[in-house]
């Protein structure tokens, strides 16, 4: 009489045994899924979300006070995206083009092209920036006309321009939504954004804080004028480890000249500082053009270039430039841009020139000897660290396996 109830009980407690080991199955297959399968297949070492680069806690000098990063703190994890975002080509319309295409780690986060190669032979119509202690700038638009009212702005104009990276909308060019459902539908970045911000969601605005925390990380202090600034009180003191000639160069940047009626240095130093505002060496957001204001390829006038980079490493450890200077790339040495500044030209039409650069409507003449040159550029050649240029956490993550 038990016999039919032990084999219902046998035959449950089978069904219970399979129901568990089928559930310990699955349980043990989800517990062994990668979430950063596509990004360890993609960049290799270069990204690993379980030990993350240090971004968000770079130390800086104490006498380092501006930072444009506002309602944007770097983070880690934005940096890291930005950091894939910013040398993707897939950014641009044929996959040929990305940020980093432009602004070369080897050089300062610039190009040493006077302009810079985009999408199907387009050209940038000005220099590319240095990028290089973005960051650390009291003026918070950006490009050289400062069209960008922000960094975060300014990240997605260039993926927008028709030359450039090519997401126009214009002429039977894709857009930036084109763009957007691109990037969704790519593994890595499904990854990427998940670990980011807990979905897959591709939109402007996450493109646009993540590569700006990624650009404004890129900071470099680790110079001759910062071994010698961290010594002393202010920039006026002597640098202790500077050359007699490195200390006059200094004191030339940072003292205001004085000028006769007709515009000739009389008296005093360069008066650099006046624009160029020592110990980041960012440019006032008040100034207005140089006197440089060519158009490439154009004898048209360019007048609106009031923003300049950081004047932080113009030149590399092995004395090559990390480019041209100014918006046109139209200087190769620092002698070159001395002598413009030497004799400012007035140019007929130019009605925005720095009230800092001229007398009147008449430009100054600085009257520069060749041993004010002299210290001046070995002053210039101080302000150049050396580990922005090999940090991996700057690095292109595509090129590592």
């Amino acid at each position: 009489m038990n016999k039919p109830i032990l084999v219902a009980v046998s035959f449950f407690m089978g069904i219970g045994l399979i129901s568990s080991c089928s559930k310990n199955d699955t349980i043990a297959s989800i517990a062994i899924i990668d979430p950063y399968l596509a990004i360890k297949s993609t960049f290799g070492a270069a990204i690993d979300f379980t030990s993350l680069n240090n971004y968000a806690s770079q130390t800086r000098p104490a006498y380092i006070l501006n930072d444009n990063s506002g309602a944007n703190p770097i983070t880690d994890k934005k940096a890291t995206l930005g950091r894939a975002l910013f040398y993707d080509k897939n950014l641009s319309i044929n996959n040929t083009i990305s940020c980093g295409s432009c602004h070369l780690q080897a050089f300062a986060f610039g190009d040493t092209s006077i302009t810079s190669d985009g999408v199907l032979d387009g050209q940038t119509v000005r220099h590319s920036m240095r990028l290089v202690n973005s960051r650390f700038s009291n003026e918070a638009k950006f490009f050289w006309n400062e069209r960008a009212a922000s960094l975060e702005i300014q990240t997605t104009m260039p993926i927008q321009d028709h030359a450039e990276m090519g997401f126009s909308g214009i002429n039977g060019r894709a857009n930036l939504t084109t763009l957007l459902n691109k990037l969704a539908s790519i593994n890595y970045y499904k990854e990427l954004f998940n670990a980011v911000y807990g979905d897959t969601i591709v939109n402007e605005l996450r493109l646009q804080e993540s590569l700006a925390q990624f650009i404004r990380s890129i900071q470099s202090f680790d110079s001759k004028f910062d071994a010698g600034r961290s010594q002393v009180n202010n920039d006026n003191n002597p640098f202790p480890n500077f050359t007699a000639q490195e200390n006059a160069g200094k004191n030339l940047f940072l003292a205001p000249p004085v000028f006769d009626g007709s515009g000739n240095r009389i008296a005093g130093g360069l008066g650099c500082n006046g624009c160029h505002r020592a110990p980041e060496f960012d440019i006032d957001p008040n100034t207005r053009n140089n006197g440089i204001v060519g158009t490439i390829g154009s004898s048209a006038l360019d007048l609106a270039n009031t923003k300049a980079p950081s004047l932080r490493n113009l030149i590399r450890a092995d004395g090559i430039f990390n480019g041209q200077m100014m918006h046109t790339g139209q200087f190769k040495t620092f002698e070159e841009v001395l002598g413009h500044y030497n004799n400012i030209p007035n140019v007929v039409g130019n009605n925005n020139l720095d009230v800092r650069l001229r007398t009147g409507n008449i430009g100054n003449k600085l009257q520069l000897t060749q041993t004010e040159i002299n210290a001046v550029v070995a002053f210039m050649k101080t302000l150049s660290g050396t580990a922005v240029y090999t940090d991996t956490k700057w690095s292109n993550p595509f090129l590592v396996k």
